[in-house]
């Protein structure tokens, strides 16, 4: 066994910075702006330029992207979003934060992702109340069923918002045409993260994506505290027009209660530098995945990675593999903890939410099988641009032998 302080230590995920992105930092760091300025706009240009949607609009992060989404569907009271259990806290938190309900939905256990038959059941769980959103999680950057889930939410008129928060660089065909995630095809809202672990890293931060204008208008809106500084969107006419009719320059309006959500024009710099990688990025991430893939059919065969959905080009983020650790006799813990002191890290992307204390409390004990056995015999391996193939055997050689013992 190798001794993890004799070899460098493979996290599970980690940013891949180079000196253009340290370059486009600094740059902003000796300009005259380090927040709301040109940088943002930059940023959203490019985001909107890669992923072909007419909108963009960049936040602090994935978890205010998802809040602000949220916000512009303007829930009431009782009314519902259907979420798959298998995803981050904040998909589902983020509806509890406007006071709206959650319905879970079940997962394929193969692949970890809401089906349309599983939309389907949700929604038969919904009850007489409102239906207001789906938000189908595409997990490590797969989908699953993206038109026909948008096909069945029409029919109810239930907005769709993907959480594409792992899937920058996804591309995805339907009755053959190719549409990048965030185009918002078929969709209204498209939430991203870039966070460190994230194919494309800010620091921190977020955008949605969208096709309306309106949609977009109010989500810069509520990102900077629900103010309005554009003179054609003035209510209060008296205030704002001086005696000739001209805006007075100071005037704004505080139209609804916002955030603070803006991102900075340092992590708008970092986050344009980077999307300018980002089909490299892509491209490594997927030779990595296919010799993964490989090597684990050698050397480890009782490690399935998840089972591919098709239609998808993903742009992974995680690699992530299936081991039956009960029948091999081994606990996932030990597996993961003899990794470790084989200096490779490992993590379980996630703990289904209907299992949650928060959410148990909420709305009582639930049996979703699909989630749960995904969750038992998950496990995440390091996937990162910068992982070498040489990482990636110690990697694959560690795994297969501390299973077969």
């Amino acid at each position: 066994m190798l001794n993890s302080k004799s070899v460098p230590f493979i996290p599970y995920g980690r940013q891949c910075i180079d000196e253009t992105d340290v370059e486009a930092v600094t740059a902003v760091l000796r300009s005259d702006f380090l927040t709301t300025g040109p940088a943002v706009a930059e940023f959203e240009g490019a985001l909107k330029a890669h992923v072909d949607a007419p909108y963009a609009i960049v936040c602090a992060s994935g978890t205010a992207a998802l809040h602000l989404a949220a916000m512009v569907l303007d829930f009431e009271p009782g009314d519902i979003a259907i979420v798959p259990s298998v995803t981050f806290a904040a998909t589902a938190n983020a509806i509890r934060y406007v006071g709206g309900e959650v319905v879970f939905a079940d997962v394929d256990p193969t692949t970890g992702l809401m089906r349309s038959e599983d939309f389907k059941a949700a929604l038969a769980r919904t009850g007489k109340h409102k239906v207001k959103a789906v938000l189908p999680v595409l997990l490590a950057g797969q989908g699953a069923d993206i038109v026909q889930i948008a096909e069945r939410a029409a029919e109810y008129d239930i907005k769709v918002v993907e959480d594409a928060s792992h899937a920058i660089g996804t591309r995805y065909k339907s009755n053959g045409k190719e549409f990048s995630v965030g185009a918002c095809a078929h969709s209204d809202l498209t939430v991203f993260s870039f966070h460190p672990v994230k194919t494309v890293a800010m620091g921190e931060g977020g955008a949605i994506t969208t096709r309306s204008e309106a949609y977009a208008e109010r989500l810069a809106r509520l990102r900077a505290h629900g103010i309005e500084r554009e003179a054609g969107r003035f209510v209060q006419r008296d205030m704002a027009s001086a005696q000739d009719g001209t805006a007075n320059p100071w005037y704004y309006e505080l139209q609804e209660l916002g955030f603070n959500y803006r991102a900075t024009d340092i992590q708008c710099a970092l986050g344009a530098s980077q999307l300018r990688k980002l089909d490299g990025f892509v491209q490594r991430r997927a030779t990595l995945v296919e010799r993964y893939d490989r090597l684990l059919a050698e050397q480890a065969p009782t490690a399935q990675p998840n089972r591919r959905t098709p239609g998808f080009t993903p742009g992974w983020h995680l690699y992530a593999v299936r081991i039956n650790f009960e029948a091999l006799g081994r606990s996932r813990a030990d597996v993961m903890r003899e990794l470790r002191a084989r200096g490779i890290g490992t993590q379980v992307h996630y703990i289904p939410l209907h299992l949650q204390p928060y959410y148990r409390g909420r709305y009582g004990e639930q049996s979703l099988p699909g989630a749960e056995r995904y969750y038992a015999q998950s496990l995440t391996l390091p996937l990162f641009p910068d992982l070498t193939e040489k990482e990636q055997d110690r990697v694959v050689a560690a795994l297969a032998e501390i299973l077969r013992s």
